[in-house]
């Protein structure tokens, strides 16, 4: 193969790396696109997201709106998302064949339900795009060009070395790719969990209440600026729902510090304030004296949760509400406000594993995915240090950002210059 037909590469068969295998394919037939899985097949995420049925984006399509959603890589994004964003998702599924559907609390599947739909239309466009799929090609190192007059070369498990004009790294979270990254001099910022439910201590006073929800709800860590609200889900090992899991996300990296070790105060009122929830019950106390406090739940909470606060408050279940004393009242507003809860350790929230961490944004040009340290090597997906809340928004950036690195390596060397330039 002449120098000049060298291929583009593409390592890693995930979500980013199809899509910038097949944008930069579409765009350009001067080479050969080829892509690089280490496994043995493409798309393991894809096929097991969302319960199998591929959360594929959200219906959020202010961008404004869109980056609160990225605990890490929200500035980086504002201009990528205003490039390709969730509108720009639906419309490229849409123009190949597949639909998509918005529920109720935004988050958007194929009409089909199956992740099969997404898995089969990005395969046929690779294939239609011509763009070479290689599994079980683990890659075992990475050689930059030499003053840039040699192609990339890239050594895999199975002894083979490939050559590439371009590369883009999309294998997600790999300690093995981020040390080869790391000796091409990138920083790594140190991979720790995202989006994972909190356990709690044992004989906590909510067990029993699995599958109880709660519909708003405010958390906050003790001692700490970290604070979610949304809604809340009981599990047989302790807490779950959007409120934890966004806190997981925002608090990565300040709970693996604390060794997952803490204490979270759950104010089931959401935003409302002690007092204004102790002038709440006083009143209702006040109209409603003769009625059995724990037999009829306040504030549209469950009421087999509303029991448990009660005996909380040492509020004895046989108790009419003329018989609550004020420091009873005033416990249960403590209750109702700031449960303290104990956190002993995390678990992954179903299949849905999310690392924070990866190559530094400041190490990575956002209007191309281009490495600032290495020219015409490029980034997408998890690879980088960026990760989102539960909802479809990982594989939006996914999208996103092997969308514009596809582009980026399908213009000629000279445009992709002159865009660096303009940085």
């Amino acid at each position: 193969m002449q120098p000049h037909h060298h291929p583009i590469v593409i390592v890693g068969g995930g979500a980013a790396g199809f899509f910038a295998a097949i944008t930069c394919a579409q765009q350009q037939k001067q080479r050969q696109v080829i892509l690089l899985e280490k496994g043995h097949q493409v798309l393991g995420k894809v096929k097991i997201s969302g319960g199998g049925r591929c959360n594929v984006t959200h219906a959020c399509f202010d961008v404004a709106e869109l980056v609160k959603n990225y605990p890490r890589g929200a500035n980086e994004l504002i201009g990528p998302f205003n490039r390709f964003n969730p509108l720009h998702t639906i419309q490229w599924f849409a123009q190949h064949g597949v639909t998509l559907k918005t529920e109720p609390d935004g988050r958007m599947f194929p009409t089909t339900n199956s992740s099969q739909t997404i898995i089969d239309c990005l395969t046929a466009a690779a294939q239609e795009h011509g763009v070479l799929v290689h599994c079980r090609c683990g890659v075992t190192g990475i050689e930059p060009p030499e003053n840039g007059q040699k192609p990339w070369l890239i050594h895999t498990a199975n002894g083979k070395q490939w050559q590439a004009h371009k590369l883009t790294i999309a294998a997600g979270s790999s300690a093995h790719i981020w040390q080869l990254l790391a000796a091409l001099g990138h920083t790594i910022v140190l991979p720790v969990p995202s989006l994972f439910t909190f356990n709690l201590a044992p004989n906590h006073p909510f067990g029993g209440l699995e599958g109880v929800a709660v519909a708003h709800v405010t958390i906050k860590v003790k001692d700490t600026k970290l604070s979610t609200s949304g809604s809340l889900l009981f599990t047989h090992w302790g807490i779950s729902g959007p409120a934890t899991l966004r806190l997981s996300a925002f608090g990565a990296q300040v709970l693996h510090q604390k060794n997952y070790q803490f204490e979270v105060l759950v104010n089931w009122l959401g935003n409302t304030s002690g007092n204004e929830a102790e002038l709440s019950v006083s009143n209702y106390k006040t109209e409603h004296s003769k009625q059995q406090v724990s037999a009829h739940a306040l504030f549209g909470l469950p009421s087999r949760l509303w029991k448990r606060l009660t005996e909380a408050a040492q509020i004895a279940e046989t108790h009419r509400w003329a018989d609550v004393s004020k420091k009873q009242l005033r416990q249960l507003t403590n209750q109702l406000t700031q449960t303290a809860l104990q956190v002993v350790g995390k678990s992954t929230f179903k299949e849905e594993f999310v690392t924070c961490g990866g190559v530094a944004l400041n190490e990575v040009n956002f209007k191309t995915m281009e490495s600032r340290l290495h020219p015409l090597l490029y980034f997408a997906g998890e690879t980088l240090n960026v990760d989102a809340v539960t909802g479809g928004f990982n594989f939006q950036a996914a999208w996103t950002c092997g969308f514009i690195a596809g582009h980026s390596m399908a213009q000629p060397d000279y445009k992709v210059n002159l865009i660096e330039a303009a940085t």
